[in-house]
């Protein structure tokens, strides 16, 4: 088989380039901005990043093994059982993830501020990862496939493994550009969306109130899940993003009202901040 026919077009490797940048540039910007305006710690942003990778990536990829080896790869093609469970296991991993180690990790530096750096790591590290990351490979694939060097990526594999890599790759060469145009866009909010949650969470351990804990479950676990039956049903992308879009907006203006309306760190006396901490009572 003769890979050295296969080209990127110029303008779905622009798509990819800029994707990427955003993927991986947006995350570390907002990280820069947030700490030069609020003076928020950095650390913050590896904790939250640290809590994606740790419920969301490991602990939750584990729960879906289990599951499939169990229900077989029959029920995750079932639209009801996919789009609520799916749904669910995110919601429940990544809220309670962020619950915990707010509770444990965060008990001194538990300030509004620190809810929105930690929901710019939690969102980042997943941007850099999944798409970032990914966009990467597929660039340099592109450039390789655009070099006629095609044949070094299929080198020492059988028919079969060929016919599957082509199956991977194709869409780089075949697929809409606009699958990689809305990537970018998709993260940005997607990011949007975790530092949202970040803060409705850190509300729910600031203020005890393991409603707001559930409301966030429910929110993600329903973006998440609506977005599954839109592609399932209606396989179009630019209705799955609209969708996506306009429930994120409607989730940040009420962060943004909330946030506003809470006091502001600085302006809590020594008392007040510790009265804020978990475990004393308000």
């Amino acid at each position: 088989m003769d890979f050295s026919k296969y080209t990127v077009p110029g303008s779905t490797v622009t798509a990819l380039t800029v994707s990427m940048a955003i993927s991986i540039l947006l995350p570390i910007a907002l990280m820069i901005i947030w700490k030069v305006k609020t003076k928020a710690r950095i650390s913050t942003f590896f904790i939250g990043a640290a809590t994606f990778v740790v419920f969301a990536m490991i602990l939750e990829s584990i729960q879906h093994n289990i599951v499939l080896k169990i229900m077989g790869q029959e029920a995750f093609l079932k639209l009801p059982f996919y789009a609520v469970y799916g749904g669910l296991a995110a919601g429940v991993y990544e809220e309670v993830g962020r619950f915990i180690v707010m509770k444990l990790f965060m008990k001194k530096n538990l300030f509004k501020k620190e809810a929105i750096m930690f929901g710019i790591g939690h969102g980042g590290i997943e941007s850099i990862l999944i798409v970032g990351f990914t966009y990467i490979s597929n660039l340099m694939i592109a450039f390789l496939l655009n070099a006629g060097q095609g044949n070094l990526l299929i080198r020492g594999m059988n028919s079969d493994m060929q016919m599957q890599l082509i199956k991977q790759l194709s869409p780089l060469w075949t697929g809409p550009e606009s699958t990689f145009w809305l990537a970018g866009p998709e993260r940005i909010m997607a990011i949007s969306f975790h530092i949202c949650m970040s803060y409705f969470v850190y509300r729910a351990v600031k203020d005890k109130k393991i409603s707001i804990l559930f409301l966030a479950i429910f929110l993600h676990a329903a973006m998440d899940g609506v977005m599954v039956v839109i592609q399932r049903l209606l396989k179009n992308q630019f209705i799955t993003e609209a969708f996506i879009a306009l429930f994120t907006v409607v989730i940040v203006v009420i962060t943004v009202k909330w946030y506003r309306s809470e006091k502001n760190d600085e302006s809590l006396t020594v008392s007040e901040a510790a009265a804020y901490s978990p475990g004393v009572q308000q």
